[in-house]
C-alpha cells in the first residue's frame, strides 16, 4: 500500500507540495522503521529498512524518512564532506531547486552565506529562471542545481548562466538522470506530451534525457567538468548501509581561475 501511494502521488503531484504534505506524517512513520540495517547520513538516525520511492518503478530502501532524503541527496552530502571544503570554509551559496532535506541544516550552517532560488518551489527565497538569473557575474563560490536541467527548454543557455554566476574557482554539482546507454542526449521537440515524456524521457515533465555527452555539454559551457564515480570508490559495506546509488557519477564543475 505505501509503494503504491507513492509511486503515484510522486508521478502527479509536484514535488514541492507533497514534500509539504508528507514531511510531518513521515516523521511519524518513521519511527515504526526505526533499527540498525540503514543509516541517513544526514541525519545520523538508523532504520531496519527505508521507505521505497519512484514514479514508475519503486526502488527499495530509497527514501528516509525523517530527512526525506532519496540515495542522490545522500550520495551528495558525504560528498561534499570527503571531497570538499563545503563545511569548512566561508561559502556563499546558491541552490537552485533547493531540496527539503538540505533547506534548514545548510541554512543554519555558519560558514555559509545560502541563497536559494527556484522558479516555483515555495522553499525559494528568490524567485527566477535558471536560463536568465537576476545576479551579476562571478558572485557565487558554490552553486548546486540538480535534477533541473532535464525540465529546462534551453539547458546549454542554462549552463552559461551557472558558469556566468560563479565566482572563478568556484565549483558547482549539476546533477541530472542519465542513461549512460546511450551517447547522445535525447532531444525532441515533438515529444511534448506528458504521457510521451514519461515513456521517452522518464517523467512527464522532462524534456529530454541526458546520454554519455553530458559532461560534453558542461565543458562547452566553460566548466572544468571531473566525473567522479565516489560511490564506487566507497567500501561496499558503506553504500550499501547509506543505501546510495551504486551508479551515479558525480560531475564536479569548477570554473578556471583565468
Amino acid at each position: 500500500m505505501i509503494r503504491f501511494f507513492i509511486s503515484f502521488a510522486s508521478r502527479f503531484i509536484p514535488r514541492h507540495h507533497l514534500q509539504r504534505f508528507s514531511a510531518f506524517i513521515l516523521k511519524i512513520v518513521g519511527v515504526f522503521y526505526l533499527g540498525k540495517n540503514f543509516e541517513d547520513p544526514i541525519t545520523g538516525i538508523k532504520y531496519r529498512k527505508l521507505l521505497p520511492y519512484g514514479r514508475i518503478k519503486s526502488r527499495p530502501n530509497a527514501l528516509a524518512p525523517h530527512s526525506m532524503s532519496l540515495e542522490r541527496h545522500r550520495l551528495l552530502w558525504l560528498y561534499l564532506k570527503e571531497r570538499t571544503n563545503f563545511f569548512t570554509h566561508e561559502q556563499k551559496v546558491l541552490h537552485i531547486a533547493p531540496e527539503y532535506c538540505f533547506l534548514k541544516r545548510f541554512k543554519k550552517m555558519k560558514n555559509l552565506t545560502y541563497i536559494t532560488a527556484d522558479l516555483i518551489s515555495p522553499w525559494a527565497e528568490i524567485k527566477l529562471d535558471v536560463q536568465d538569473m537576476p545576479f551579476d557575474d562571478n558572485q557565487f563560490d558554490v552553486i548546486f542545481c540538480n535534477h533541473v536541467l532535464e525540465h529546462v527548454t534551453d539547458d546549454k543557455q542554462a549552463m552559461r548562466e551557472l558558469y556566468r554566476v560563479m565566482k572563478p574557482g568556484g565549483f558547482g554539482i549539476f546533477q541530472v538522470p542519465i542513461d549512460c546507454s546511450i551517447g547522445q542526449t535525447l532531444e525532441d521537440a515533438s515529444i511534448s506530451t506528458p504521457e510521451l515524456r514519461e515513456l521517452h524521457f522518464g517523467q512527464r515533465d522532462h524534456v529530454r534525457l541526458y546520454g554519455s555527452d553530458y559532461p560534453n555539454r558542461l565543458k562547452d559551457a566553460g566548466f572544468i567538468v571531473t566525473a567522479d564515480k565516489f560511490v564506487q570508490n566507497l567500501p561496499s559495506n558503506l553504500a550499501k548501509r547509506y543505501a546510495l546509488p551504486a551508479d551515479e557519477i558525480v560531475y564536479l564543475c569548477v570554473k578556471p581561475l583565468t
